[in-house]
């Protein structure tokens, strides 16, 4: 039986290839076979169907997800996938007029219907030859940001704003991907369905026409904006709420906050990670505030006091006791980091500096402090 066309052999890309290696994979590749680029080649335009057909599943990080599980179960197993060959159709799957398996009813072992799964995988549609499909609604885009926040705003909570690209219907076309004045004529590639059906062996397995784009027809003249797309990448800045105590690494979703849905769909979500600058004198140990504080050589030895502010904001005095070494530290009980009901100290650090250079008298000064036994070598 033939084999299943490996996704990540289309692509050219290891499994183990990242989101972006494979945006940036498909989109080299759909450059060099768009049939705009490649007028009357017919062996351009299928290469071009099947890169079309790999990033659908693998240019979705859930659907890739549920695509690699697929193959981990042996669902195309005998077609390319890696497990126990199966010898026919599951109980429940139907075939079509060709002998194609669909997806919809498709049961493995127990596992339960597999068509809910399948069908946001690969765009299942309708089974009826020639049969017109309505636009499905489609979720928008999730758009995940690294977001680097100052130090005090992420231990003290706050705001910070990010603009964000992604993408929006198209403001010229509002979607339709046609110019203005523009009429449509039925999609040549997928007669109007607006999904095409490609071979994984003997499974028959739909997707969005890569023509019409799901649509089922394409216009006479394209929309100057998007070049037909129907959407553009827009610029859009968000108000993003840092909770007290964020720490590098702390992760939030924001629903709706991502990409438009597509044909009453609803948006996508926004992940933000959050990465904490330094600070020129705060360090933070758990929900303690470390305060790095210099003395000179007189007032770590004759003792001193300190007067330094809090995080937030609140005027301390710190009194240095004669004889202080260097890496001493003082504990401020309560001024450090609030979180979950709990709360950290500020710990005062004391480090002594040595002066680079002495004027004449405060050497000779210096010196015979150390002959007095001031100073032990």
């Amino acid at each position: 039986m033939a084999q299943s066309k490996d996704f990540y052999a289309v692509l050219g890309v290891s499994a183990s290839a990242s989101q972006d290696e494979i945006k940036k994979q498909y989109r080299k590749l759909a450059k060099k076979f768009h049939p705009d680029a490649n007028q009357g080649e017919a062996k351009a335009a299928e290469r071009f169907k099947e890169i079309s057909e790999a990033y659908t599943v693998l240019g979705d990080e859930a659907k890739r997800k549920q695509y690699d599980e697929m193959r981990r179960l042996g669902a195309f197993s005998g077609f390319g996938g890696g497990g126990p060959a199966r010898r026919g159709p599951s109980p429940g799957a139907s075939r079509d007029a060709a002998g194609g398996i669909h997806f919809e009813d498709f049961d493995i072992g127990g596992l339960g219907g597999l068509g809910e799964m399948f069908a946001s995988m690969f765009g299942g549609g309708a089974r009826q030859g020639g049969a017109s499909r309505s636009r499905q609604a489609e979720r928008g885009q999730s758009v995940e940001v690294s977001l680097e926040v100052p130090f005090r705003v992420a231990a003290l909570g706050g705001k910070v704003p990010v603009t964000l690209e992604v993408n929006e219907e198209c403001p010229t076309c509002h979607g339709s991907g046609a110019a203005p004045g523009a009429s449509f004529k039925i999609c040549p590639e997928c007669s109007g369905r607006g999904v095409v059906s490609f071979g994984q062996g003997g499974f028959a397995v739909n997707r969005p026409c890569p023509m019409c784009l799901g649509r089922g027809q394409i216009p006479t003249e394209r929309c100057p904006t998007c070049n037909g797309a129907g959407e553009t990448r827009a610029r859009r800045t968000v108000n993003i709420t840092v909770p007290p105590g964020t720490d590098t690494g702390t992760r939030v979703r924001l629903s709706g906050q991502g990409g438009k849905g597509q044909n009453g769909g609803p948006p996508g979500d926004l992940l933000i990670t959050f990465q904490v600058a330094p600070d020129r004198f705060f360090g933070r140990e758990g929900l303690d505030v470390i305060a790095h504080v210099p003395l000179n050589i007189a007032q770590a030895t004759l003792g001193s006091k300190v007067r330094l502010k809090t995080l937030g904001g609140k005027w301390v005095k710190i009194t240095i006791p004669k004889g202080t070494p260097s890496g001493k530290r003082f504990r401020v009980r309560g001024q450090g980091i609030e979180k979950d009901g709990e709360h950290g100290d500020m710990i005062v650090e004391v480090s002594i500096v040595v002066p680079e250079t002495l004027s004449p008298e405060q050497e000779e000064m210096l010196k015979q402090f150390a002959a007095s036994g001031g100073l032990k070598y």
